[in-house]
């Protein structure tokens, strides 16, 4: 499946939805688009392997907390 993205830089492009995930993660875009509309990564909620999840800075910048008791 072919899917509208529209990178950091402004430019927009379609790319093979395998590569979404890669992205999203990597930075290098800023939305991309669903039968309903843009998509705004950081702001909308995004879906993965069937759970919902948002992908934020904060959240990926959260060391675990360890506990051995």
């Amino acid at each position: 499946m072919i899917i509208p993205v529209k990178y950091s830089d402004g430019t927009v492009d379609r790319v093979q939805s395998m590569l979404l995930d890669t992205l999203i993660l990597s930075g290098a875009i800023t939305r991309f688009k669903r039968t309903g509309g843009w998509v705004v990564i950081g702001d909308d909620p995004i879906r993965k392997h069937g759970k919902k999840s948002e992908i934020s800075h904060e959240r990926r910048e959260k060391s675990p907390k360890l506990s051995f008791m």
